[in-house]
């Protein structure tokens, strides 16, 4: 437990920037650590990283949540879950979600600052920060420095897991109707090539997702913010709240794995 001179409430909010009808975002895995925690190494295989690859090929956080806690790196993390309408779970265009983390300013496991989320639809694209030491939410003296950045489409991840048929059968919110039923691909950790072209019968000719071509021109994915509050009592669930939802056999996510938007009229 954080001493109240050094306990700091953060609110940890992710707002989908994509355009109406554009990609969506899986819960996001988020998690303080001391730096010592690494989710992916760019030109390598998600082989030695069993949770990253459950997370950008179906959206999972529970085997992220569970490396981290075995690496040690770090003590609190959690899952932000996209809460509006009825489809309660992914973070669609124009959508801000947010959760309250308790964090002890004065530990090394609270200094550095981690994320991941998949793409949506996709076999396995991603965003996440590959370099650890990457944002630096306190300094060595425990002073609060946050953290407000945006994620481009160019900067969107290729898992290498799977490949990117963008058959309904094998991929994420596309029509796939069970986790880990992609053909598999055996590559590596890579930026993405963008979805297939129009005509190809892929996610761009849905019109559901007529406007998700990541590389278009001034394509942004999201902003990530980290801020200090005043207090916890804010009308957000905490970091526990969540992953407890999370945790129940996995059925609160996998319950939406066929689901679908509807294409805007």
């Amino acid at each position: 437990m954080a001493s109240s001179a050094s306990a700091a409430t953060l609110r940890v909010s992710v707002e989908n920037l994509a355009p109406e009808n554009g990609t969506l975002l899986t819960p996001v895995w988020v998690g303080f650590h001391n730096g010592g925690f690494d989710i992916y190494d760019r030109g390598a295989s998600l082989a030695a990283f069993p949770g990253t690859e459950s997370l950008v090929e179906d959206g999972l956080t529970e085997q992220i949540s569970a490396q981290f806690d075995t690496v040690g790196a770090g003590e609190v993390q959690g899952t932000i879950l996209g809460l509006g309408g009825a489809n309660a779970g992914p973070i669609d265009s124009g959508e801000i979600a947010s959760l309250l983390f308790e964090v002890d300013a004065s530990l090394p496991s609270s200094r550095y600052f981690s994320y991941a989320s998949m793409v949506i639809p996709s076999n396995d694209a991603f965003i996440a920060n590959g370099d650890p030491l990457a944002f630096e939410i306190f300094d060595d003296a425990g002073n609060f420095l946050g953290a407000d950045f945006t994620v481009l489409g160019s900067q969107v991840l290729d898992g290498g897991t799977e490949v990117n048929d963008e058959s309904p059968v094998t991929t994420a919110f596309f029509g796939q109707q069970a986790p880990n039923t992609s053909v598999d691909e055996n590559g590596v950790v890579e930026l993405h090539p963008g979805f297939n072209s129009v005509g190809s019968g892929g996610i761009l000719d849905d019109p559901a997702f007529a406007n998700a071509n990541f590389l278009a021109d001034g394509f942004q994915v999201a902003r990530i913010r980290v801020e200090l509050v005043d207090d916890g009592a804010q009308d957000v669930p905490e970091a526990s709240t969540v992953l407890g939802m999370l945790s129940i056999g996995g059925l609160l996510w996998l319950k939406r794995r066929s689901w679908k938007r509807s294409a805007s009229v």
